[in-house]
């Protein structure tokens, strides 16, 4: 580590900082620069709800399968969030949710919790299917918190504590239903059910009830034919109500993942006999990715904000957050100009506090403490008798217990993958394994993969190994420790798994993973540590340490070139922008003369909170908004403090868009037309080739190459 040091840190020192971030341990959406970009979190946290209370806000979201569940996040900017507690520790009793009997409860459990305060206690109601709908209470967010069962199953609901008093909730897909809840929670009022939107309103699920200003909102997402958030509204509960889209075709240039139709919901575990059938969808193929379940939220100074998820690939589904603007009395998703699509970097919320910049986890472990980092769920129940970290201090033991395969072994201890890129190392001692016990990495998923110890009556050996295709490779254990490794490219959906001997040299074992989404666990893949033993019999023990997570793309603090001198390329035809004679922005091609002029040339100008202004190093001024931001009214002009800024809009890699502070829309061509830029598209598509994705590239200070202008 310090020889790494003295290597990078004359490269750092060289580097001018270019944004008033510190340098993260791990993502987080604050730039600290008075910005945010999304997502929230580059790891799952799906279906959230999220409040206000006084001034901090709480979200909590879906666990499904995995234990302790339901957790407890706050904050006071709605950008940096804390961990304060699970609500629910452990889960009820029942061989399903154990892994025994050869039962499961992959993708059930805890779905879409409902989070709300009222007479001074937290509640948050969460559905497990078929199991009735699960009550948690406490008087602070901290705990502990008191847990009840109402015998009713009632899917994706939400609840309103009306002001009369009376207790209502909403449920159901499609066709949206009403039934009131007793005041004290201890279940529902017979005969208060009823149908009060009727299916075919546009209506879909994992509603968000409201009461504003004497009238009723339900937010609802819907997945069919593609994603997208609905509101309904009325002045009284049994309506009429009316029906709008609040969100829709916002997918902020992510596509779909691979996909894996081979196991769904409540189908067997797959085994070595399961026929996996993964496929690509089409590049601007929407599916359910486009912003959808989620709710809005009121700031103490008057302003609405929202909430919601959108499927990133691999890490699952993440919230985003996103301005609300009202209009015609619909909380609208966007800002003027552009209703219905979100930035995806904006303006921090006006709290009026100033807040650190943090990660709500920390996602390393060396296992010194007392109790696991917050991070760690184990998959479905553990068994708390065999596993500890006080037997061996410092390290985490698990003690092999009998299972089939890696998806049905117990006590697998599991984190979420972190996006975009992401890298997982743990050290392993397997000195107390038996025969029979594996030991090791993995990555849950359906297909699952993992890099592990195995050992027999003839030895051990460091197995890598592939659901899909029941592929393996060994190679020979000199030695009781090693090193394991999961590196992660969740934008191309694969892993790639490596080991060393020593920590330091790693080598790659085994082919590319390939990790699709499916509906069986309904969650993103996961880095689990897990023993078990195959020979259906309690074995030994193996010894983590030392678990590590990099995140290469954390920084970003260097992704706006403030300062520089730049060239703008089109991501979709690869023109450069550049001047023309009569002022107005044009592409042309690479390779043409005119690229390499001056005038293809802009500096870019930091005008705080994430704006810049681009100025054109031929002298002919600052790219401004005029009109509507029609095609040719991008002009060079003297700078205005509105029309020419642009809030940068940091896709990583070098790829951005510029939303003009003007049209709240943005610049863009439609590729391969040579006309000229305007300042008037929504959005890109997931493809990110329709003329409004740019990739930057640093120029000589001013100049251009053949020192023409």
């Amino acid at each position: 580590m310090k020889h790494l040091l003295s290597i990078l840190l004359p490269v750092l020192l060289s580097c001018a900082p270019v944004m008033a971030m510190a340098t993260p341990v791990g993502w987080t959406a604050d730039n600290g620069n008075g910005s945010f970009t999304n997502p929230l979190f580059y790891d799952e946290f799906s279906d959230p709800d999220l409040i206000r209370v006084d001034d901090w806000f709480y979200m909590t979201g879906t666990t499904m399968h995995v234990v302790p569940g339901l957790p407890l996040l706050r904050s006071r900017d709605l950008v940096n969030w804390e961990f304060v507690s699970y609500a629910m520790p452990t889960f009820p009793a029942g061989p399903e949710y154990r892994l025994e009997e050869g039962q499961d409860l992959y993708g059930q459990g805890i779905w879409a919790p409902v989070l709300r305060h009222h007479g001074g206690r937290f509640h948050i109601f969460a559905n497990i299917n078929e199991r009735g709908l699960h009550v948690f209470t406490a008087d602070d967010p901290t705990g502990p918190w008191t847990h009840s069962v109402i015998d009713r199953n009632l899917h994706d609901l939400s609840v309103l504590f009306d002001d009369d008093g009376r207790v209502w909730a909403v449920f159901n897909y499609n066709e949206v239903r009403l039934i009131e809840l007793r005041a004290d929670l201890s279940g529902v009022v017979e005969g208060s059910e009823r149908v009060i939107i009727p299916a075919g309103s546009g209506m879909g699920e994992g509603h968000h009830f409201y009461k504003v200003d004497g009238r009723y909102f339900i937010i609802s997402a819907n997945y069919a034919p593609v994603g997208r958030m609905q509101a309904a509204r009325a002045d009284r509960l049994d309506g009429p109500w009316d029906t709008v889209a609040i969100s829709a075709s916002e997918t902020m240039g992510f596509q779909r993942g691979w996909w894996e139709s081979g196991v769904g919901q409540r189908s067997p575990v797959p085994t070595t006999q399961t026929q996996f059938r993964m496929h690509k969808p089409a590049d601007s193929e929407l599916g359910a990715v486009p912003l959808h379940q989620g709710g809005i939220v009121q700031l103490a100074n008057g302003e609405w904000w929202g909430f919601s998820m959108m499927d990133l690939k691999s890490i699952g589904r993440t919230t985003f957050l996103s301005p609300v603007t009202w209009h015609e009395g619909w909380p609208y998703f966007g800002l003027p100009g552009n209703l219905g699509r979100s930035p995806r970097t904006w303006r921090k919320p006006d709290v009026g506090v100033d807040t650190q910049t943090r990660a709500p986890y920390r996602r390393g472990d060396d296992f010194a403490a007392p109790q696991l980092q917050p991070v760690w769920q184990w998959n479905h129940q553990s068994r708390d008798d065999k596993w500890s970290l006080s037997e061996r201090p410092g390290r985490l033991r698990l003690h092999t217990l009998p299972a089939e395969g890696f998806l049905t072994a117990r006590n697998t201890l599991t984190q979420r993958v972190v996006g975009p890129e992401s890298t997982a190392t743990v050290m392993l001692d397997v000195s107390g394994l038996a025969s029979g016990d594996i030991a090791g990495l993995g990555l849950l998923n359906m297909p699952a993969a993992w890099l592990a110890v195995v050992q027999d009556g003839s030895g051990r050996v460091l197995r890598w190994r592939s659901q899909l295709g029941d592929r393996h490779v060994d190679v020979p254990l000199p030695s009781d420790t090693v090193h394991l490794r999961a590196r992660g490219d969740h934008d191309q959906d694969l892993a790639q798994f490596a080991y060393s001997f020593d920590g330091a040299r790693f080598t790659d074992i085994g082919e590319p993973v390939r990790l699709p989404y499916q509906l069986k666990t309904f969650q993103g893949a996961r880095h689990a540590l897990f023993a078990y033993n195959g020979n259906g019999v309690e074995g030994g023990h193996a010894d983590f340490d030392d678990f590590r997570v990099e995140e290469p793309l954390a920084d970003r603090s260097h992704n706006i070139p403030f300062g520089q001198v730049v060239m703008l390329a089109n991501l979709s035809d690869a023109s450069v922008a550049r001047v023309h004679p009569l002022g107005v922005l044009q592409p042309v091609a690479p390779d043409s003369p005119e690229a390499g002029k001056a005038a293809a040339r802009f500096r870019v100008h930091d005008r705080g909170a994430g704006e810049v202004a681009l100025e054109a190093m031929d002298g002919s001024g600052f790219l401004t908004v005029v009109g509507i931001g029609l095609s040719a009214d991008v002009r060079l002009l003297p700078e205005h403090p509105v029309d020419s800024r642009f809030m940068w809009q940091d896709l990583l890699r070098g790829e951005f868009m510029l939303l003009s502070m003007k049209t709240h829309r943005y610049f863009g061509i439609l590729p391969g037309s040579g006309e000229p830029y305007g300042a008037d598209r929504p959005g890109t598509r997931p493809d990110r080739r329709d003329g409004t994705v740019l990739v930057w590239r640093s120029t000589t200070d001013g100049g251009a190459p053949d020192g023409g202008g």
